[in-house]
């Protein structure tokens, strides 16, 4: 260790000394540069009136000063750019402690500012990644239609006109309920307030501590407070932009779908071709096995989930519980989710139930149990033959891990993300390390 360290030194001392001094002639020896050598004959050959001594003196006399005499005769310089301003030094030393933690500086603010600017790109990034999720989903639809001869341009077209029929016949069948609701529960809050006030137990507890005029009193005080109304406003202000901000962005995904089913061919050829032509046929073979179980996932679970939402909603309509609709398009977007959505879903629906009438959340709870065993043994396997096939630990990892890091969007990306890398790790990973 000491003799390595001892050499490294060295080295450095000679590239040090050698970046700070002229350059040297080769034939001279370590002490001090040696003259350069004057050919007589080139010299005649040059200056045929001159001798070689009138020539030295002629040039001395012109260039000056005797170092600009000398950087001027330097016989090695030819351009008349580094005679006039002066022979090129040897570049910086990069064993120099200088240079060295001059770099490091530098790498460690560049990722710095990499690192912060895709923290403030997470709202741009979340957008691409569901515009590309989609687009995979989508894909094999098209995919379909192209293949009995439609043109892709208007197979796209096809398939984006019927994603935006489902969401605006989501939204017919949401919205007028949800509003009916919310004005009726509007009208009688002041009816419900009065009942409640007209409680027993309240006057009671009115009696023993003056509930009823310490509740008004407080909240005088508020309503005359400008910090309280001006948070109170600030609150509506922040829930009006948050909408406007989500209706925005999910406007976006679909114009970034539109775009990323459109030209996902060139897309696909511009990225295989950045690839070594020798791993072409490998890479290509992979990635579109990856996208083909992706994009089969998400048509698989959209289908379990919509048989989930639809029997849901002849269950509740045949058993009398409120709010059918709502809670079946719930119980649908909640059944995206691997592996709890549909529980999910059954404990909604169920908890609704419950409040309406005892008797039907039974109902409903008998009918969960019995629908799950035929989701998990007779609709799932059917629907999900042909997409992936990840073992059940590494599904529970898969959707614990996404759900941690981007919520939702990360427990629906889990189990796809976990299929491609495992597909990675039989057909890359594991025939290498038996080569070896």
């Amino acid at each position: 260790m000491l003799d390595r360290w001892s050499e490294f030194r060295r080295r450095q001392r000679a590239s040090l000394i050698a970046s700070n001094h002229p350059r040297r002639d080769p034939g001279a020896s370590d002490g001090a540069p040696g003259p350069a050598p004057v050919d007589p004959e080139a010299a005649q050959t040059a200056h045929p009136a001159q001798a070689p001594g009138a020539a030295e003196t002629a040039d001395a006399a012109d260039a000056g000063p005797p170092q600009l005499a000398a950087i001027a005769t330097d016989p090695d310089d030819n351009d008349d750019d580094h005679l006039r301003y002066g022979r090129i030094g040897k570049p910086m030393n990069r064993q120099s402690p200088f240079y060295i933690g001059f770099l490091g500086a530098l790498g460690a603010l560049i990722a710095i500012g990499l690192w912060h600017s895709v923290g403030r790109l997470t709202t741009t990034l979340t957008i691409l990644v569901i515009a590309l999720f989609l687009t995979l989903a989508l894909n094999p639809i098209v995919e379909w239609f192209t293949r009995r001869g439609m043109k892709r341009g208007l197979a796209v077209l096809s398939v984006f006109m019927g994603l935006i029929a489902v969401f605006v016949l989501l939204g017919f069948v949401v919205v007028p309920p949800v509003v009916s609701q919310a004005t009726a529960l509007t009208q009688a809050a002041p009816t419900y307030l009065q009942q409640i006030l007209d409680a027993d137990w309240v006057k009671d507890l009115d009696k023993s501590y003056h509930v009823i005029e310490k509740i008004q009193t407080e909240f005088t005080k508020k309503v005359q407070d400008p910090n309280f109304l001006s948070q109170v406003f600030g609150g509506v202000l922040g829930a009006g932009r948050a909408v406007a901000s989500g209706v925005f962005e999910g406007f976006t995904v679909l114009i970034l779908t539109l775009y990323f089913l459109s030209s996902l061919p060139r897309v696909k050829q511009a990225a295989y071709e950045m690839v070594p032509a020798t791993r072409r046929p490998r890479v290509i073979s992979l990635s579109e096995e990856i996208m083909r179980r992706v994009g089969s996932y998400a048509i698989g679970q959209v289908a379990v989930a919509g048989v989930n939402a639809t029997a849901s909603w002849i269950m509740m309509t045949i058993v009398g519980i409120p709010y059918a609709a709502v809670l079946a398009v719930a119980v649908g977007f909640l059944g995206l989710v691997p592996m709890v959505g549909a529980t999910l879903g059954a404990v909604v629906v169920s908890t609704v139930a419950f409040f309406d009438e005892p008797r039907k959340a039974i109902i409903a709870i008998g009918y969960y149990v019995i629908y799950q065993q035929l989701e998990n043994y007779v609709v799932a396997p059917r629907i999900m033959q042909r997409t992936v096939s990840v073992p059940g630990a590494v599904t529970v990892v898969a959707a614990l891990a996404g759900g941690t890091l981007l919520g939702m969007l990360g427990a629906l990306l889990a189990i796809p993300v976990a299929a491609g890398l495992l597909l990675l790790y039989e057909e890359v990973l594991v025939p290498r390390q038996r080569q070896h």
